[in-house]
């Protein structure tokens, strides 16, 4: 049974939208993507080596998707811990526009119910299912329960506009803090995995 990963970056407020550049993602007139750039350094990279390494699969949505399959397929160094893996291994695509997908080893999610088929994704081998970027798909992941992981690269950067990653539906719950470090370029990476449902009381009340 494989585990479904999340890794996303975002802003101190909680912007994921386009990271890379300034025409990632102009929707909703969004004119300050390319934020992580100034952040992007030898030690953010070496976390994502690390973390590709581990992928047996990806979940992108199809901007990400489209994305991922206008670049990667041209980087074809088999050493390349990134390249190798999104070139190579399964890439399930959750889309509604798309009639086919072309890059290697890659196929649209089937069936109308998404919950229920990343369910059955989920049960399939494998060590991790990781899903990069796809915010809407991201927000509907963690509303229903799905991602048993969150790898969060918060760059030190406000923006005030955006789409931000986390959904304002879903079940209240608690996160453990498994693994944190900081880039010299001051991303904060921070692992999470849900511990059950959210706690509440009174700061300063007896147990």
């Amino acid at each position: 049974m494989a585990e479904l990963t999340l890794t996303s970056f975002l802003t101190l407020d909680g912007v994921v939208q386009a990271p890379g550049g300034p025409d990632e993602d102009r929707s909703g007139g969004f004119d300050r993507g390319g934020w992580l750039a100034p952040f992007a350094d030898e030690d953010m990279g070496d976390f994502l080596n690390e973390l590709f390494d581990r992928a047996d699969a990806f979940l992108l949505g199809r901007r990400t998707y489209e994305i991922f399959a206008s670049y990667w397929p041209h980087f074809t160094d088999p050493d390349d811990p990134i390249a190798s893996r999104l070139n190579n291994l399964p890439k399930h695509v959750v889309t509604r526009t798309l009639d086919s997908v072309d890059w290697h080893n890659s196929r649209i999610l089937p069936g109308e119910d998404l919950t229920d088929a990343v369910r059955r994704l989920k049960q399939e081998p494998g060590r991790e299912i990781q899903v990069h970027g796809s915010g809407r798909l991201a927000r509907h992941l963690i509303a229903h329960g799905l991602v048993d992981a969150c790898n969060l690269l918060v760059a030190p950067v406000f923006l005030g506009a955006g789409r931000r990653l986390f959904p304002e539906a879903g079940t209240p719950t608690s996160f453990a803090l498994t693994g944190h470090r900081t880039t010299r370029s001051g991303v904060a990476i921070h692992t999470y995995r849900p511990t059950g449902p959210a706690r509440f009381g009174t700061v300063g009340a007896d147990a």
